[in-house]
């Protein structure tokens, strides 16, 4: 259905998703009023840069991004959908008319069962906790990140990576602690991840892999102390230290929860749409209701949450194009997407590591599956010395995935011919390594 004349556009969601689209629709000069809802209260920004504003590279400002000539409502919580009237009531009293409902809810933090997590009865987490999701999250952090705080960062995917590095960067004495056997095991394979806990602790980053985190452990706040902390008024209590499930403890000023996301389904839910992991849309990025629609992390289409800032800029654009070209408009048949990541050198290493000479930029990327199977075939190359590490699964005949450390020049035509999935050529398998035949060096 193509948007009428001065179609209402009510966008819940003032993140990645909810701006792009803002964004897009301006752009083609679609007749339409798009009002944008966000429970924050900065400018949308580039989530994917926050860790490169923790480290001290990027102002906040830097990452602002264009939302169009949106209307915005900063700082509001959309609290209820009214489907029948067509409506969004707001926390602060307001209700906001639509013709067309996009849920760009995103996700929030996965906050794990931990002792001494919460506060008893309550909902505060102590002084000097954090997640790591927002732009209050990252400037909280910055404030606290000194080099006289033992930071430890529970979690080691993508996101816990990314805050160890950024908080040693900032010379904090970092320590990592993740469960799994290995650093992004979603994407890496074992190689790769030892290639990376090296870069890791070539910062100064203590890595312990295997290791769960059983609680915190808090101390009151003195009399007359500052609360100062990551975590808001923390109810009177700061964390002092982490308890490992082995009963060794780690000292602690700082602590980040990096353990996952989870999609924001509440106000789909109750409105009565249809849910499972994400809320549930179709080609077209619609859901169960003709005049509602869902993007970004928490959209699930055909089964996949993707969680990742590109397919959510993907379907924000194919949105898009459906609410102004109508059903002749290109359908979204899903993201093929890429995960990359670069985890640049320290320009304040922790005293014990000043002495060694700064490491390299680490450049990495993983897209597909990565871990072949029994019938797969493998090109891998790797040279511990300089740091690279190149490996590619083929599987019946086409690209299935492959990761890249350290030297990424060929990620972009390896890309293009994962995402095309055609058919490879019948030259060696690697040339998919190389450039112009030669092996990368």
């Amino acid at each position: 259905m193509t948007l009428r004349e001065r179609e209402r556009v009510v966008v819940i969601g003032g993140g990645m998703a909810g701006a792009r689209l803002a964004q897009q629709l301006g752009a083609v000069g679609a007749p339409v009023d798009v009002t944008v809802i966000g429970e924050e209260s900065h400018a949308p920004y580039n989530r994917v840069l926050l860790a490169d504003v923790l480290a001290g590279q990027y102002p906040p400002e830097v990452i602002t991004l264009p939302a169009g000539p949106a209307r915005r409502l900063p700082g509001v919580r959309a609290v209820r959908i009214d489907r029948a009237d067509r409506r969004v009531m707001c926390d602060d009293g307001g209700a906001v008319p639509y013709d067309k409902l996009v849920l760009a809810t995103g996700a929030n933090p996965v906050l794990p069962p931990l002792r001494g997590l919460f506060t008893p009865g309550g909902g505060e987490l102590p002084d000097g906790v954090r997640a790591f999701r927002t732009m209050d999250d990252c400037l909280a952090l910055r404030r606290e990140a000194r080099a006289d705080v033992h930071a430890v960062v529970i979690g080691g995917g993508l996101l816990g990576v990314s805050a160890a590095r950024a908080l040693a960067r900032r010379g904090t004495q970092v320590v990592l602690a993740h469960q799994g056997e290995r650093l992004m095991e979603r994407q890496l394979d074992a190689g790769s991840a030892a290639l990376l806990r090296r870069h890791l602790e070539e910062l100064g980053v203590e890595v312990h892999t295997e290791c769960r985190v059983r609680g915190l452990l808090t101390r009151p706040h003195p009399p007359g102390e500052a609360v100062r902390g990551a975590g808001g008024d923390g109810a009177g209590r700061a964390v002092r230290a982490v308890e490992l499930a082995d009963g060794c403890t780690l000292d602690a000023g700082l602590v980040v929860v990096a353990c996952g996301v989870r999609p924001r389904t509440g106000l789909a839910e109750a409105a009565g749409l249809t849910v499972s992991r994400g809320v549930v849309v179709d080609d077209e990025l619609r859901t169960d209701d003709p005049h509602v629609y869902a993007i970004g992390d928490c959209a699930e289409h055909d089964g996949v949450l993707y969680g990742l800032a590109g397919p959510a800029q993907e379907q924000a654009d194919a949105l898009a194009r459906v609410l102004t070209r109508g059903s002749g408009a290109p359908h979204y048949r899903g993201t093929r997407a890429l995960t990359r990541l670069t985890l640049a050198g320290s320009p304040a290493a922790p005293a014990r590591t000043r002495t060694q000479a700064p490491p390299h930029p680490l450049d990495l990327a993983a897209f597909g599956d990565p871990l072949p199977r029994a019938d797969d075939d493998v090109v891998h190359l790797a040279d511990a010395t300089r740091g690279t590490y190149r490996k590619v699964v083929v599987r019946d005949g086409r690209l299935a995935g492959g990761i890249l450390l350290g030297d990424l020049t060929t990620v972009g035509a390896l890309a293009r011919t994962w995402e095309s999935d055609e058919p490879l050529a019948s030259e060696p398998l690697l040339h998919l390594l190389t450039r112009d035949g030669e092996t990368l060096r």
